[in-house]
This record gives C-alpha cells, structure tokens and sequence, in this order.
C-alpha cells in the first residue's frame, strides 16, 4: 500500500505537466485557426438581373428591321456571351446569384458588369 501511494505522488506532477502541454497546444491550435478564419477573404456575393438584360435584349432585337437568321444568330451569340460573362464573374471566391431566382437580402446588383462584359465579348466575337 505504501508503495501505491509513493507511485501515485510520484505521477501527479507528472500528469499535472502533461495537461498543461495538452491545454496550451490546444490554445494555440485554437488561435491559429481563429486567427486563419479572420484574415482568410471573404466570398464576395452579388446579383444580377439576368432574366431582365435577355429580355431587354430580345425585346430591342424584335424591334429591328434584320431577316430572321440575322436575328436569331444575334440572340444566340447574346445567350452565349451572357453565359461566358456571368461565368467569368463567379471567379476568384465571388458568387453571382441570378436576381430573379434568390431573395438576396442586401447583396449588391452587379447587372451594369454584366451589360459591360456582354458587351466586350460581343465586341470580340464581331472582331473575328
């Protein structure tokens, strides 16, 4: 019995010090994690409206005086071009929400980019 005594004596300072490295490795794994999650960039998040600039397109389109084919090519290279732009603006950690399909809350309208980049890759496409 005496010797049970001594051993346990013996290990509580042992195990004391094992707890305290436990406690403080835990710390600073925690820290660095909390410190990661604060300077890691956000996602950006936004909206377009992207229903609205087809229709605008299509309805403009249906107002010219072209032959159908004209037409029709014109429309599909919009389609395609939009397609390209909301695309490329979901890049780099940013989220495009289609407007007409989400309740986005405060999220900012990003719909002018994507008149802008439509149009540059329009531009392009009749360039070649």
């Amino acid at each position: 019995m005496a010797d049970t005594n001594r051993l346990q004596s013996f290990n509580q300072p042992l195990l004391l010090k094992i707890a305290a490295v436990l406690a403080i490795a835990a710390a600073l794994l925690w820290a660095a994690w909390v410190s990661r999650e604060l300077t890691e960039p956000r996602q950006e998040i936004v909206t377009v409206r992207l229903a609205e600039t087809i229709a605008a397109f299509v309805d403009a389109e249906a107002r010219e005086t072209r032959d159908p084919e004209t037409s029709q090519a014109r429309v599909l290279a919009f389609l395609k071009a939009s397609e390209r732009a909301v695309t490329d603006m979901g890049t780099g950690g940013r989220v495009v929400l289609v407007g007409e399909a989400v309740l986005a809350g405060g999220a900012p309208d990003a719909t002018e980019e994507l008149r802008m980049r439509i149009a540059g890759q329009l531009g392009q496409g009749d360039g070649q």
